[in-house]
């Protein structure tokens, strides 16, 4: 009986062993009456560790799906941003610069000092004139001053050729570099003292130099100048400008015939909002040649004249007008075009 006893305690040892290295342990009786066994600890270690796994997994697809943006929701987001932060950011620049605006206006100054003191060498250069000559040898305000003017430099025009044209040229590019007025009848004077094909070159080329003297000066320093006082004309033009960047030199080849944008506005406030150098040099250099045409033919007749106004007639204006569409026709076209295909 021992010996039975001792090999029956063996054999259920035996089983649980067997039972324990399958992954199960112990018994427990279900309502049927039949042993149903639990999962070992290992078992259930490895269950919850897998569980865990799978939770992560899940978690991290969810997050995902959560920060996850489709490519056209994404692009149609940068656009928003750009279309916002085209001008939010000289907003912020202005509160950031306007600081240091009155810093930039003494630079301005002191560099206008020194261009005005090699106009002064200029006109020192100039040939020995009578004293009724020196008082018309000023930058003209009306057409009295542009028919006096005028009259002095056809005088010395033959005999002293360079010096009368580097005189005009250099006149020109200073009004232009500091916006000062006057230009127009350095135009309308550009047609009495020269053949037409060299005073319209003569005029485009003084207008591109110092519209582009001017973008670097307001590069350089006058950009909080701009930020404190034309924050929001550059906030409206900069929109304008986002729109049209595919076709920038069209768009201110239009603004440069057209009325509706000031020159002096034009040349401060590009480079600000980063219209680039060369874009704005040739679409200046085009775009000054319809209303110098007009200018340069006027100036033809100058002693007829009594007003710059009576330089424009209806006929010119109409022209004009002609020149302004044409110049921005190919960008329309092709804004047409590509949103046919899209």
């Amino acid at each position: 009986m021992g010996r039975a006893r001792t090999l029956t305690r063996l054999a259920v040892t035996g089983r649980a062993r067997a039972r324990e290295a399958r992954g199960w342990y112990g018994a427990e009786s279900s309502p049927s009456g039949r042993c149903r066994f639990q999962p070992s600890v290992a078992a259930r270690g490895a269950e919850v560790v897998s569980a865990m796994a799978k939770g992560r997994v899940s978690e991290r697809s969810q997050t995902g799906a959560l920060h996850t943006t489709p490519v056209g929701d994404r692009a149609a987001g940068t656009r928003g941003l750009t279309a916002q932060g085209s001008g939010d950011h000289l907003k912020e620049k202005a509160c950031a610069e306007a600081g240091s605006a009155r810093m930039s206006l003494l630079i301005l100054v002191s560099i206008f000092l020194s261009a005005a003191f090699v106009m002064f060498l200029v006109y020192k250069n100039f040939p020995q004139l009578s004293e009724e000559e020196r008082v018309n040898m000023k930058v003209p305000r009306d057409m009295d001053d542009a028919k006096a003017l005028g009259k002095v430099l056809s005088k010395y025009k033959d005999t002293f050729y360079v010096q009368v044209l580097v005189a005009y040229f250099a006149t020109y590019i200073f009004l232009q570099t500091f916006a000062i007025p006057g230009s127009i009848f350095l135009s309308i004077l550009s047609g009495f003292l020269y053949p037409f094909p060299l005073a319209l070159f003569l005029v485009c080329l003084c207008s591109g130099l110092g519209a582009s003297f001017c973008y670097m000066l307001s590069y350089l320093v006058g950009r909080p100048v701009v930020y404190k006082y034309l924050t929001e004309k550059a906030v409206k033009w900069s929109q304008q400008v986002e729109r049209h960047r595919e076709h920038l030199i069209n768009y201110i080849i239009f603004l440069r015939i057209t009325p509706f944008l000031p020159n002096w506005f034009i040349n401060i406030t590009s480079p600000v909002i980063n219209v680039p150098l060369k874009v704005f040099f040739i679409g200046t250099f085009l775009g000054v040649a319809p209303p110098s045409f007009v200018a340069i033919k006027a100036g033809t007749t100058l002693y007829q004249l009594t007003t710059a106004g009576e330089a424009v007639s209806w006929n010119s204006v109409f022209v004009l007008m002609i020149l302004a569409l044409l110049s921005i026709l190919p960008a329309i076209f092709q804004k047409k075009l590509k949103q046919k295909f899209e």
